[in-house]
């Protein structure tokens, strides 16, 4: 999914500004007087790229009018349809009083490619990622069941979490939930619930979900930034993660837990994914709460030109010269879809923290585990846990010199 929506983007984006191309030569139109072909209008019927450079330069040229006093003189060098092919490819020389850059813009059809991708290949594939994830994960409880602690559990405990810790972990699960549940809303709320509960009370939640989802977000980053700095040095990868991979992490084959410190390379994955893709996540979302003042995806677009990627993969050179509106509409389009990727990668993490496993909610919820538990799954982490309580109690009862 996440390749497929790295080629809408960058279609998205090409097409929008009119730099779709063919490879290879432009097409002969002479014989249409440099006017579009049959094989111009199949092709764009078809969903291809096409070189429509002979429309978007198509705009006229003042100086080629002719004189006051000469036939036609008093209408100038360009006709009414040159006028309107360069507002829509963003050549005209348009000034306004008030509004800006934003208001300069009078035609932008990108915004229709972006409804349509919206209301169809987001809506499908991001809830069908959703309900396959959920399917997947009951199957996989069907085959396998609840992780049990293989040992007799031994009543003493070990503090896996701090209490900050748990906080910081909660801010952000609870954040995330929020903006998941809300923005599903917003996406499936006019084809699921407006047909069940009727427009008005479809409009009041959405209404409703979009104040929680622009709120929430400030929580969701603060959760992000504490997670990350307080486990960041605990899930740099090592050796050990090669190992508990290549045991399955201890789930696939029985009783063959591998060791693993504070976190395992399962964990170490969903960390990364959620630094990464939240870090995204709110990159774009900030953008969206303050339409026009923070563009992102022309910068992004200068720095992956420069790395010659678009060129190798066939895009050429990715536009720079983006309009405010189309900054917007690629913002909303990454962020809803990284947004269903992590929701899909949390709800992994949700399954093993809850009923996958038996004792794992102890670590977040009172912070507190058996220690026959953390023997099994984090037996080099009690190890040094327990060192360090031993050097703990040493020092306090040394007598003072």
């Amino acid at each position: 999914m996440l390749r497929m929506a790295l080629a809408f983007v960058l279609t998205l984006a090409l097409t929008s500004v009119g730099h779709a191309q063919e490879a290879g030569l432009s097409p002969d139109r002479a014989a249409t007087g440099g006017a579009q072909t049959l094989n111009d209008i199949l092709a764009r019927q078809a969903g291809q790229a096409i070189d429509d450079s002979f429309r978007r330069d198509a705009t006229g040229n003042p100086d080629n009018a002719a004189a006051i006093a000469a036939q036609l003189g008093t209408l100038g060098g360009v006709s009414d349809a040159e006028t309107w092919r360069a507002l829509r490819y963003g050549s005209a020389d348009v000034t306004v009083s008030a509004g800006g850059e934003v208001a300069s813009v009078l035609v932008q059809d990108g915004g229709m490619r972006w409804l349509e991708f919206r209301s169809t290949t987001l809506r499908t594939y991001g809830g069908w990622l959703l309900v396959g994830t959920l399917a997947a994960l009951a199957l996989f409880y069907l085959v396998f069941g609840r992780i049990k602690i293989d040992a007799e559990k031994t009543g003493r405990t070990v503090t896996r979490f701090k209490a900050i810790e748990r906080f910081g972990h909660w801010l952000l699960g609870g954040a995330f939930i929020l903006l998941g549940l809300t923005g599903l809303l917003v996406l499936f709320g006019r084809v699921f619930l407006a047909p069940l509960l009727g427009k008005g009370v479809n409009a009041a939640l959405l209404d409703w979900s979009k104040w929680v989802h622009n709120n929430v977000a400030w929580a969701f980053i603060l959760g992000l930034v504490m997670v990350f700095v307080m486990w960041v040095v605990h899930n740099i990868p090592n050796r050990t993660d090669l190992h508990w991979l290549r045991k399955g992490g201890g789930i696939l084959f029985a009783h063959e837990h591998p060791p693993a410190k504070k976190f395992n390379a399962g964990q170490k994955m969903i960390f990364w994914s959620v630094i990464l893709f939240g870090g995204a996540i709110a990159l774009t979302g900030v953008s969206l709460l303050f339409p026009f003042d923070l563009p992102i995806f022309a910068k992004v677009f200068s720095a992956l030109n420069a790395t010659g990627l678009p060129q190798l993969l066939g895009y050429g050179e990715l536009p720079l010269a983006l309009a405010p509106q189309e900054e917007m509409q690629l913002a909303q389009v990454w962020h809803a879809i990284l947004a269903f990727i992590l929701m899909a990668i949390v709800l992994a993490h949700i399954y093993i923290g809850s009923v996958g496993m038996e004792g794992a909610y102890d670590a977040m919820g009172s912070g507190e585990v058996d220690e026959a538990w953390a023997e099994q799954h984090h037996s080099i982490w009690l190890e040094e846990y327990r060192a360090a309580e031993a050097e703990n109690e040493k020092n306090s009862t040394s007598p003072a010199e």
